[in-house]
């Protein structure tokens, strides 16, 4: 019995699988989510309620000395950061992987690094800490990211998880961090994925609920354990992790250099990793409900409500640019809008272009990858928007792509699992686990029909970016 854990945005998963792979019991908790209506740059979280919704977790599944997991894997959501005190306890809220607040530090980072780095990577948030609460980063003696913090509470052991030795001007360097004048000490040591971290503590048995004595393995970054959890480990494959955000990560044979995406060595050995990211996709579907005053209504009578509503909604294009937007424009500055307005247009044909615009923001993705000189056979879908088949189609719809559904849908769950079986010396590799493990249940193919209307749309979709892009920057500068 092996006990997997996942911290999202806005929910924390867990799941007890057998050594086989058959999920015995699953369990979900909310987390908090606050975003500032004065800044809509700032995005954060109370790192405590990882806390209690580990605890209750482990309460829900009776967890126990006589019901004792084999091992545990956390993974969870990055680049979030938060600093941890003498106390163990968080000094200020984790700044989450959404957050722009840090344009002048990641500036100031790409500049003397000599690449770009993003404001919302870890780096750009330590240096903030450092400029703007420089008590707070007085009194921090780690920065972790959500999944370490929870490791560090499990074993005593401080680590920051590297997939692969690329990742390491992602998240810091020793060089980085003296030349901005931090302490080298405050950020814990590299750790792979698959490797032990130590065994369960009495300290985490009392503040988590877990028993004493559990190994456990080093877990990751979601995006990580979601390409292991849906089997994109071969050239080709992809993986959409379709949540809050979007992210597109495809397995090739080859390393590429485009500013539009990243590229880094693969999980598994003698492969790429080439990803690109969405910041809002299915957060902009959730924000559109709640605005147009269906936000209690399930997702699936809202998918119901827009099937009569024709591929294209009707010549409307929405961009989904509701927190800046990453890969393929890697623009702080971006906004969404509704692009072509009429007055036939109304709540359904909205929603339905919402929907349509996380299909165009991830055919931006692809179309990016095969300019220069990438294949993708196929997209392994995970994460919430897994879970309608709706959306799923537009998706292939609009991408030309066949969309993979696993059985188990929660691929940072399967992922985890792949890393405890690994770990645990079932497998030789992580490839063999995932090829293993990972089951498709359903495949979805193109509607060749409606693909040829979203053609069209999506040269319009492109250019609406460019024609609005310094219209966009005007407005981040009015104040």
């Amino acid at each position: 019995m092996i006990l997997v854990l996942d911290i999202g945005t806005t929910d924390l998963k867990g799941a007890l699988f057998n050594v086989d792979g058959t999920p015995l019991e699953i369990g979900q908790k909310p987390v908090s989510l606050s975003s500032s209506r004065t800044n809509p740059l700032h995005h954060e979280t109370d790192a405590l309620d990882w806390v209690r919704g580990i605890r209750e977790l482990c309460a829900q599944f009776e967890l126990s000395s006589e019901k004792k997991p084999e091992a545990i894997v956390v993974s969870g959501n990055g680049p979030t950061l938060v600093p941890v005190g003498n106390d163990d306890r968080p000094l200020h809220p984790a700044i989450l992987w959404m957050d722009r607040r840090c344009i002048e530090e990641a500036a100031t980072i790409s500049e003397l690094s000599g690449f770009y780095v993003d404001p919302t990577f870890y780096l750009p948030k330590a240096l903030w800490f450092h400029r703007h609460k420089p008590g707070i980063y007085e009194k921090a003696k780690y920065f972790f990211s959500c999944p370490e913090y929870i490791n560090y509470l499990l074993t005593g052991s401080a680590a920051t998880i590297l997939p692969v030795d690329e990742y390491k001007r992602y998240i810091w360097t020793e060089e980085l961090v003296s030349q901005l004048g931090m302490e080298w000490d405050k950020f814990p040591p590299f750790v792979r994925p698959g490797e032990g971290l130590g065994k369960t503590t009495a300290a985490a048995r009392d503040l988590l609920g877990v028993p004493v004595g559990v190994p456990v393995f080093a877990g990751g970054p979601d995006f990580i354990v979601s390409i292991i959890g849906t089997g994109t480990v071969a050239p080709g494959r992809a993986c959409d992790r379709a949540g809050t955000s979007e992210g597109i990560n495809l397995c090739a044979d080859q390393a590429v250099a485009d500013s539009r995406l990243l590229c880094v060595g693969h999980v598994i050995d003698g492969y790429s990793n080439v990803s690109g990211i969405v910041s809002t996709s299915g957060k902009a579907l959730q924000w559109f409900k709640e605005i147009s005053g269906n936000g209690d209504l399930p997702f699936a009578e809202l998918f119901n409500d827009i099937e009569s509503v024709p591929a294209g909604s009707d010549k409307l294009i929405f961009l989904p640019y509701l927190a800046g937007e990453r890969a393929p424009i890697w623009d702080p500055n971006a906004r969404g809008a509704f692009i072509g307005l009429t007055m036939n247009h109304g709540r359904r044909e909205m929603t339905r272009a919402v929907v349509e615009s996380v299909g165009f923001a991830i055919r931006d993705i692809i179309a990016v990858m095969e300019e220069i000189g990438l294949h993708v056979d196929d997209l392994r879908i995970t994460g919430g928007q897994a879970r309608s088949a709706q959306w799923i189609q537009i998706k292939a719809d609009i991408t030309g792509k066949r969309f993979l559904l696993p059985v188990t849908k929660d691929s940072e769950l399967a992922g985890d699992l792949c890393l405890a079986l690994y770990g645990l010396g079932h497998y030789d590799s992580l490839a063999e686990a995932a090829n293993t493990a990972i089951q498709i249940e359903r495949v979805f193919e193109p509607n060749r029909e409606n693909k040829r209307v979203y053609d069209d749309l999506f040269s319009v979709y492109r250019e609406s970016y460019a024609g609005l892009k310094k219209t966009f920057g005007d407005m981040s500068r009015i104040t």
